[in-house]
């Protein structure tokens, strides 16, 4: 996805992250598409899904594990009504962390019980990538690094562009995720952005867009924008009237996208309206 070209390409291609998935709290639809998605930001060396496999609630999920090479680690519910995976998967979780053969880690869970654990991988330098339906949390959102809705990766996928009733319905459901106080609109985003040109300008009132992405999704963990009716950062920054987005090509022969906030268009002067003397017509003596 090209809302993610803020990350560097080749730590990208080098980083080894873990995959962890909550069967009770994920859609089984949308694990191809989740691991697509993974593939962005590294290399998924470790990828384990935890849930009670003796319940026939979990055995459509076969195929699945089969085709993208998932292991299934069982864990019993000893209680009806309760989630026994969860533990069973902050244990892994830490045992992997102290590892060390990991750089991040992937929580695809809906439920807000991890937010410490990824709260506790970034305080120890992983980096953390939530996945999870609409419904999650804004504590656990916030938690991670990053945070991709599983609703916007099934819906968004395969089109270049939304509905204007999808995205309306996704930029909702980023509101809600993110919590009442840094909600997520077009114009809360674009004066952010505007704010953060103004503080990176060098002078030249130029800022490159993989800078502004970088910001973003420090200032807004589950920023996507999919949640606008976009595939492309560039795209989005493009569609917002105050800002203007050119490409410049490098020598190397790649080509490279600045943003700027588009400069007030000065007054037009009217001229001044030409004065004519009198004429003085002499009496005759």
């Amino acid at each position: 996805m090209e809302n993610n070209e803020s990350i560097n390409d080749n730590s990208a291609r080098d980083m080894r992250l873990c995959v962890l998935i909550d069967a009770d709290n994920a859609p089984r639809t949308a694990m191809k598409d989740v691991m697509a998605e993974i593939a962005v930001y590294g290399s998924p060396t470790i990828k384990r899904i935890y849930g009670d496999w003796t319940t026939p609630q979990l055995a459509s999920w076969k195929s699945i594990l089969l085709e993208n090479a998932i292991t299934p680690i069982q864990q019993y519910s000893y209680t009806t009504g309760k989630n026994a995976t969860d533990s069973a998967m902050i244990i892994d979780a830490m045992d992997l962390l102290y590892a060390g053969n990991v750089d991040g880690f992937c929580i695809v869970s809906s439920d807000s019980d991890f937010t410490r654990l990824a709260a506790r991988l970034r305080e120890a330098g992983k980096l953390v990538i939530g996945m999870g339906e609409s419904k999650a949390l804004g504590p656990f959102v916030k938690a991670c690094d990053q945070f991709k809705y599983l609703d916007l990766i099934l819906e968004h996928g395969g089109s270049e562009d939304a509905s204007a009733d999808s995205t309306a319905a996704a930029e909702a459901a980023a509101q809600v995720g993110a919590g009442d106080d840094t909600a997520i609109n077009r114009d809360s985003i674009c004066r952010l952005v505007c704010d953060m040109i103004d503080e990176m300008d060098d002078g030249t009132g130029w800022v490159r867009t993989s800078r502004v992405g970088d910001q973003l999704i420090k200032r807004y963990p589950d920023f996507d924008v999919r949640n606008f009716g976009s595939k492309s950062l560039n795209k989005f920054l493009a569609s917002l009237p105050e800002l203007e987005v050119e490409e410049r090509i490098l020598a190397n022969g790649n080509p490279i996208q600045f943003v700027r906030v588009k400069p007030v268009p000065e007054p037009v002067k009217k001229p001044a309206p030409r004065r004519t003397a009198k004429r003085t017509t002499r009496k005759k003596k």
